[in-house]
């Protein structure tokens, strides 16, 4: 969630709540504060939701791990079935990130994902996550 979304959204809650008056007082003021509860519980959902990573994404960062353990950098490559490609197109969407697509020397699809180039191997198994490899 960026920083206008939440100004924007606060700006926007705290019009609300003062375009709303009952003639009651004592209702008044139990009526906002359960509107501010529900509020906070809402936007804590959101802030939270936003934190989680995908589970395609973690699958993918343990291979980074186990290669990293093992040569001190990141992989160049990972290979990756179609519905993880699309799982994790739907991330770089979710989150408003753009998505750096290219095409490989032998026309495969690849997408950067930190530090790595995820490549697209739709003859694969769909959720099929391969081991990080270098370039040489």
């Amino acid at each position: 969630m960026d920083r206008r979304h939440l100004v924007s959204g606060g700006l926007a809650a705290g019009m609300a709540a003062l375009a709303v008056a009952p003639t009651n007082a004592r209702q008044r003021q139990g009526d906002d504060d359960a509107r501010i509860a529900e509020a906070v519980d809402r936007f804590r959902e959101n802030v939270d939701q936003g934190r989680r990573v995908s589970p395609e994404l973690s699958r993918i960062r343990e291979q980074q791990r186990v290669f990293l353990k093992a040569n001190h950098k990141f992989p160049d490559f990972i290979e990756i079935g179609i519905a993880v490609w699309e799982l994790v197109w739907d991330w770089h969407v979710r989150h408003q990130r753009p998505a750096e697509v290219l095409r490989t020397a032998e026309g495969r699809y690849s997408m950067r994902v930190m530090e790595t180039t995820l490549v697209l191997r739709p003859e694969q198994a769909d959720d099929y996550i391969g081991f990080g490899f270098d370039a040489r």
